[in-house]
Protein backbone atom coordinates (compact mmCIF):
# COMPACT_ATOMS: atom_id res chain seq x y z
CA UNK A 1 0.00 0.00 0.00
CA UNK A 2 1.48 3.06 -0.99
CA UNK A 3 1.80 6.13 0.91
CA UNK A 4 0.80 8.59 -1.53
CA UNK A 5 -2.68 6.22 -1.39
CA UNK A 6 -5.19 6.87 0.16
CA UNK A 7 -7.45 3.87 1.68
CA UNK A 8 -11.31 4.23 2.56
CA UNK A 9 -12.04 2.70 6.12
CA UNK A 10 -15.62 1.12 7.19
CA UNK A 11 -16.82 0.91 10.24
CA UNK A 12 -19.69 -1.24 10.84
CA UNK A 13 -22.58 -2.46 13.83
CA UNK A 14 -25.86 -4.09 14.60
CA UNK A 15 -27.72 -7.08 14.39
CA UNK A 16 -25.53 -10.14 13.09
CA UNK A 17 -27.15 -11.78 10.16
CA UNK A 18 -25.83 -14.24 7.54
CA UNK A 19 -24.20 -12.65 4.62
CA UNK A 20 -22.77 -9.54 6.18
CA UNK A 21 -19.13 -9.92 5.55
CA UNK A 22 -20.08 -11.09 1.58
CA UNK A 23 -22.45 -8.13 1.31
CA UNK A 24 -19.39 -5.89 2.18
CA UNK A 25 -16.35 -7.53 0.39
CA UNK A 26 -19.19 -7.74 -2.74
CA UNK A 27 -19.43 -3.84 -2.86
CA UNK A 28 -15.66 -3.13 -2.54
CA UNK A 29 -15.19 -6.30 -5.07
CA UNK A 30 -17.41 -4.54 -7.82
CA UNK A 31 -16.51 -0.65 -7.48
CA UNK A 32 -12.88 -2.65 -8.48
CA UNK A 33 -11.61 -1.85 -4.61
CA UNK A 34 -8.74 -4.05 -2.91
CA UNK A 35 -8.85 -5.16 0.61
CA UNK A 36 -5.82 -4.30 2.72
CA UNK A 37 -7.15 -5.15 6.31
CA UNK A 38 -10.18 -6.77 7.65
CA UNK A 39 -11.50 -7.39 11.07
CA UNK A 40 -14.81 -8.52 12.50
CA UNK A 41 -16.01 -9.61 16.19
CA UNK A 42 -19.69 -11.26 17.04
CA UNK A 43 -20.81 -10.73 20.60
CA UNK A 44 -23.10 -13.95 20.33
CA UNK A 45 -24.56 -12.98 23.86
CA UNK A 46 -26.17 -9.59 22.35
CA UNK A 47 -26.30 -10.79 18.61
CA UNK A 48 -24.21 -7.89 17.85
CA UNK A 49 -21.71 -7.71 14.83
CA UNK A 50 -19.07 -5.47 14.67
CA UNK A 51 -16.21 -4.97 11.46
CA UNK A 52 -13.73 -2.81 10.47
CA UNK A 53 -12.47 -3.01 6.70
CA UNK A 54 -9.98 -1.01 5.38
CA UNK A 55 -8.99 -0.71 1.27
CA UNK A 56 -7.82 0.77 -1.80
CA UNK A 57 -10.42 2.38 -4.31
CA UNK A 58 -9.63 2.17 -7.66
CA UNK A 59 -8.24 5.45 -9.27
CA UNK A 60 -10.53 8.18 -9.79
CA UNK A 61 -12.99 7.03 -7.59
CA UNK A 62 -15.77 9.92 -6.90
CA UNK A 63 -15.99 10.70 -3.01
CA UNK A 64 -19.68 11.98 -2.93
CA UNK A 65 -20.68 9.33 -4.84
CA UNK A 66 -19.12 6.58 -2.83
CA UNK A 67 -20.54 8.15 0.24
CA UNK A 68 -24.11 8.26 -1.50
CA UNK A 69 -23.37 4.33 -2.21
CA UNK A 70 -22.17 3.67 1.31
CA UNK A 71 -25.07 5.25 2.81
CA UNK A 72 -27.37 2.54 0.05
CA UNK A 73 -25.17 -0.09 1.06
CA UNK A 74 -25.67 0.55 4.88
CA UNK A 75 -29.85 0.43 4.48
CA UNK A 76 -29.92 -2.61 2.34
CA UNK A 77 -27.66 -4.69 5.04
CA UNK A 78 -29.46 -2.99 8.07
CA UNK A 79 -26.42 -1.59 9.46
CA UNK A 80 -24.62 1.93 11.25
CA UNK A 81 -21.66 2.28 8.96
CA UNK A 82 -19.09 4.72 9.10
CA UNK A 83 -17.11 5.62 5.95
CA UNK A 84 -13.75 7.91 6.39
CA UNK A 85 -11.57 8.43 3.79
CA UNK A 86 -7.77 7.96 5.10
CA UNK A 87 -6.63 11.31 4.30
CA UNK A 88 -9.47 12.93 5.83
CA UNK A 89 -9.21 16.10 7.87
CA UNK A 90 -9.56 15.21 11.72
CA UNK A 91 -9.25 17.84 13.54
CA UNK A 92 -8.61 17.75 17.70
CA UNK A 93 -8.06 19.22 20.01
CA UNK A 94 -6.56 18.78 23.61
CA UNK A 95 -8.02 20.25 26.93
CA UNK A 96 -5.74 20.15 29.77
CA UNK A 97 -5.57 22.16 33.23
CA UNK A 98 -2.01 22.04 35.59
CA UNK A 99 -0.58 18.29 34.78
CA UNK A 100 1.68 18.67 31.84
CA UNK A 101 2.65 15.12 31.28
CA UNK A 102 0.20 14.34 29.03
CA UNK A 103 0.36 17.39 26.88
CA UNK A 104 3.46 17.46 26.26
CA UNK A 105 3.75 13.48 24.71
CA UNK A 106 0.83 14.18 22.89
CA UNK A 107 2.43 17.14 21.51
CA UNK A 108 5.74 15.33 20.78
CA UNK A 109 3.60 12.45 19.04
CA UNK A 110 1.43 14.21 16.95
CA UNK A 111 4.74 16.60 15.59
CA UNK A 112 6.88 13.73 14.88
CA UNK A 113 3.59 11.99 12.98
CA UNK A 114 3.06 9.57 15.22
CA UNK A 115 -0.66 10.67 15.49
CA UNK A 116 -2.80 11.53 12.58
CA UNK A 117 -5.01 14.30 12.62
CA UNK A 118 -4.43 17.99 12.47
CA UNK A 119 -3.94 19.49 16.18
CA UNK A 120 -6.42 22.40 16.09
CA UNK A 121 -5.55 23.95 19.51
CA UNK A 122 -4.91 23.26 23.24
CA UNK A 123 -7.44 24.91 25.63
CA UNK A 124 -6.46 25.22 29.32
CA UNK A 125 -7.68 26.92 32.33
CA UNK A 126 -4.53 27.78 33.18
CA UNK A 127 -1.49 29.77 31.84
CA UNK A 128 1.39 28.00 32.36
CA UNK A 129 1.66 25.43 29.26
CA UNK A 130 1.52 28.17 26.34
CA UNK A 131 5.68 28.81 25.34
CA UNK A 132 5.43 24.79 25.20
CA UNK A 133 2.62 24.42 22.53
CA UNK A 134 3.34 27.42 20.54
CA UNK A 135 6.73 26.10 20.36
CA UNK A 136 5.14 23.10 18.38
CA UNK A 137 3.11 25.42 16.30
CA UNK A 138 -0.37 24.71 17.96
CA UNK A 139 -2.51 27.49 18.97
CA UNK A 140 -3.19 27.70 23.03
CA UNK A 141 -6.10 29.19 24.23
CA UNK A 142 -6.44 30.43 27.92
CA UNK A 143 -9.62 30.49 29.46
CA UNK A 144 -9.86 30.89 32.92
CA UNK A 145 -12.56 29.24 35.12
CA UNK A 146 -15.16 32.12 37.23
CA UNK A 147 -15.62 30.06 40.76
CA UNK A 148 -19.51 32.01 40.51
CA UNK A 149 -19.88 31.36 36.85
CA UNK A 150 -17.99 28.01 35.99
CA UNK A 151 -20.40 27.66 33.14
CA UNK A 152 -19.44 30.64 31.42
CA UNK A 153 -15.91 29.15 30.91
CA UNK A 154 -17.52 26.23 29.66
CA UNK A 155 -19.69 27.86 27.04
CA UNK A 156 -16.46 29.58 25.50
CA UNK A 157 -14.47 26.13 25.33
CA UNK A 158 -17.29 24.81 23.55
CA UNK A 159 -17.49 28.14 20.89
CA UNK A 160 -13.43 27.48 20.67
CA UNK A 161 -14.18 23.95 19.42
CA UNK A 162 -16.78 24.56 17.31
CA UNK A 163 -14.95 27.01 15.47
CA UNK A 164 -12.32 25.04 14.59
CA UNK A 165 -14.83 22.18 13.78
CA UNK A 166 -13.36 19.91 16.73
CA UNK A 167 -13.85 15.90 15.83
CA UNK A 168 -12.30 14.93 18.82
CA UNK A 169 -11.87 16.17 22.38
CA UNK A 170 -9.10 14.62 24.32
CA UNK A 171 -8.97 15.22 28.05
CA UNK A 172 -5.08 15.25 29.02
CA UNK A 173 -5.83 15.34 33.12
CA UNK A 174 -8.41 18.54 32.58
CA UNK A 175 -9.81 18.61 35.99
CA UNK A 176 -13.35 19.96 35.15
CA UNK A 177 -16.61 18.54 35.01
CA UNK A 178 -17.94 18.58 31.54
CA UNK A 179 -22.09 19.23 31.28
CA UNK A 180 -24.00 16.75 29.83
CA UNK A 181 -24.24 19.00 27.08
CA UNK A 182 -21.41 19.00 26.27
CA UNK A 183 -20.84 15.37 26.55
CA UNK A 184 -23.78 15.05 24.11
CA UNK A 185 -22.11 16.98 21.49
CA UNK A 186 -19.38 15.41 21.22
CA UNK A 187 -20.82 12.10 22.12
CA UNK A 188 -18.12 8.76 21.88
CA UNK A 189 -15.78 11.73 20.85
CA UNK A 190 -14.64 13.14 24.15
CA UNK A 191 -11.40 10.96 25.45
CA UNK A 192 -10.68 10.97 29.10
CA UNK A 193 -7.20 9.64 30.72
CA UNK A 194 -8.22 8.26 34.19
CA UNK A 195 -5.27 7.48 36.92
CA UNK A 196 -6.54 4.58 37.91
CA UNK A 197 -7.41 1.07 36.87
CA UNK A 198 -10.64 1.12 36.44
CA UNK A 199 -13.74 0.44 38.25
CA UNK A 200 -11.20 0.93 40.81
CA UNK A 201 -10.63 3.89 42.21
CA UNK A 202 -12.96 6.20 40.33
CA UNK A 203 -12.66 9.97 41.34
CA UNK A 204 -9.71 12.01 42.71
CA UNK A 205 -6.89 10.74 44.56
CA UNK A 206 -6.64 7.25 43.21
CA UNK A 207 -3.50 6.69 44.26
CA UNK A 208 -3.32 7.75 47.88
CA UNK A 209 -6.47 5.82 47.97
CA UNK A 210 -4.41 2.71 46.49
CA UNK A 211 -1.36 3.03 48.44
CA UNK A 212 -4.17 3.30 51.77
CA UNK A 213 -5.26 -0.21 50.28
CA UNK A 214 -1.69 -1.64 49.63
CA UNK A 215 -2.30 -2.45 45.89
CA UNK A 216 -0.29 -4.37 44.00
CA UNK A 217 -1.06 -3.32 40.49
CA UNK A 218 -1.75 0.44 39.48
CA UNK A 219 -2.90 1.47 36.63
CA UNK A 220 -3.84 3.93 33.85
CA UNK A 221 -7.53 4.03 31.69
CA UNK A 222 -8.49 5.32 28.66
CA UNK A 223 -12.34 5.71 28.09
CA UNK A 224 -15.08 7.79 26.33
CA UNK A 225 -16.60 10.26 28.41
CA UNK A 226 -20.04 9.98 29.56
CA UNK A 227 -22.64 11.73 31.93
CA UNK A 228 -21.46 9.55 34.60
CA UNK A 229 -18.09 9.78 36.08
CA UNK A 230 -15.61 7.61 35.19
CA UNK A 231 -17.89 4.97 33.72
CA UNK A 232 -18.07 5.72 29.83
CA UNK A 233 -16.82 3.17 27.61
CA UNK A 234 -13.03 1.78 28.61
CA UNK A 235 -10.95 2.22 25.12
CA UNK A 236 -7.46 1.10 26.73
CA UNK A 237 -5.80 0.17 30.48
CA UNK A 238 -2.46 -1.16 31.30
CA UNK A 239 -0.73 -1.47 34.59
CA UNK A 240 2.32 -1.56 36.47
CA UNK A 241 3.71 -3.13 39.00
CA UNK A 242 4.58 -1.65 42.46
CA UNK A 243 5.61 -3.14 45.92
CA UNK A 244 5.17 -1.94 49.51
CA UNK A 245 8.38 0.10 49.44
CA UNK A 246 6.57 2.47 47.19
CA UNK A 247 4.84 5.62 48.66
CA UNK A 248 2.43 7.50 47.25
CA UNK A 249 4.92 9.56 45.22
CA UNK A 250 6.30 6.84 43.45
CA UNK A 251 3.07 5.65 42.57
CA UNK A 252 2.35 8.78 40.83
CA UNK A 253 5.69 8.63 39.44
CA UNK A 254 5.34 5.36 37.86
CA UNK A 255 1.27 6.48 36.75
CA UNK A 256 2.11 9.59 34.92
CA UNK A 257 4.34 7.50 32.78
CA UNK A 258 1.73 4.80 32.42
CA UNK A 259 -1.39 7.36 31.83
CA UNK A 260 0.68 9.06 28.70
CA UNK A 261 1.16 5.64 26.90
CA UNK A 262 -3.17 5.17 27.34
CA UNK A 263 -4.07 8.11 26.31
CA UNK A 264 -1.26 8.01 23.30
CA UNK A 265 -2.71 4.50 22.19
CA UNK A 266 -6.81 5.85 22.43
CA UNK A 267 -6.08 8.81 20.65
CA UNK A 268 -4.52 7.36 17.63
CA UNK A 269 -6.99 4.35 17.82
CA UNK A 270 -9.89 6.83 17.77
CA UNK A 271 -8.05 8.94 14.33
CA UNK A 272 -7.42 5.35 12.74
CA UNK A 273 -10.65 4.27 13.04
CA UNK A 274 -10.20 1.33 15.09
CA UNK A 275 -12.95 1.87 17.54
CA UNK A 276 -16.69 1.03 17.84
CA UNK A 277 -19.00 1.50 20.93
CA UNK A 278 -21.46 -0.32 21.32
CA UNK A 279 -23.82 -0.41 24.63
CA UNK A 280 -21.18 0.56 27.51
CA UNK A 281 -18.12 -0.88 25.90
CA UNK A 282 -16.01 -0.92 22.80
CA UNK A 283 -14.14 -2.98 20.47
CA UNK A 284 -10.85 -2.12 19.32
CA UNK A 285 -9.18 -3.32 16.03
CA UNK A 286 -5.84 -3.37 16.58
Amino acid sequence: MSDSQPTVRFLLSGPDKPGLVAGVADFIFRRGGDVVHADQHTDTEVGAFLQRVEWIPAKGEDRAELRSDTERLATELGMRLTMRWSDDDRPFAILVSQRPHCLYDLLARWYSGELPGRLALVVSNYPEHRAVTESFGVPYQHVPVSETEPAVQELAVTELLANEGVELVVLARYMRILSPGFIEQWRHRVINIHHSFLPAFVGARPYHRAHERGVKLIGATAHYATEQLDEGPIIEQDVARVTHRDDVSALIHAGRDLETVVLARAVRWHLTDRILVYGNKTVVFT
